[in-house]
């Protein structure tokens, strides 16, 4: 039995994908957005959520990737103390900005709670 542990799409038509922008890269210095649920947004809920993502580098010519980042997002309406009690709900973006004198490819993976792990890839330089 195949299983297909990590899931690609298109994120204009998948909501899970994770979206990789970058804002800019200039002197040696990349400022990245990871988002998901850019064009069809992704449930934010108790029960339906993106629980974290990550970016990684792999540099041209180089053995391994790095990874750059990671981030979770850990509020999705849960109660808290006060008089209102669910209305505090992590967005999946995150912003990662790092130094490379080289291109290569970045790669973001985004865990929903519900329906896996997704990952996505762009060219950097």
């Amino acid at each position: 039995m195949s299983k297909k542990w990590i899931q690609t799409d298109d994120w204009k038509s998948e909501k899970h994908v994770p979206v990789i922008t970058i804002k800019k890269f200039e002197d040696g210095v990349a400022h990245v957005m990871v988002q998901v649920g850019k064009e069809i947004p992704h449930p934010n809920e108790t029960k339906h959520h993106i629980k974290w993502c990550d970016l990684f580098f792999w540099p041209e010519g180089a053995k391994f990737p790095v990874e750059i980042g990671y981030c979770t997002f850990d509020h999705h309406g849960e109660s808290i103390d006060g008089p209102d009690t669910s209305t505090i709900y992590t967005e999946p973006i995150a912003k990662f900005v790092f130094k490379t004198k080289k291109k290569g490819t970045l790669m973001a993976t985004a865990y929903c709670n519900i329906h896996g792990l997704w990952k996505s890839e762009v060219e950097l330089g």
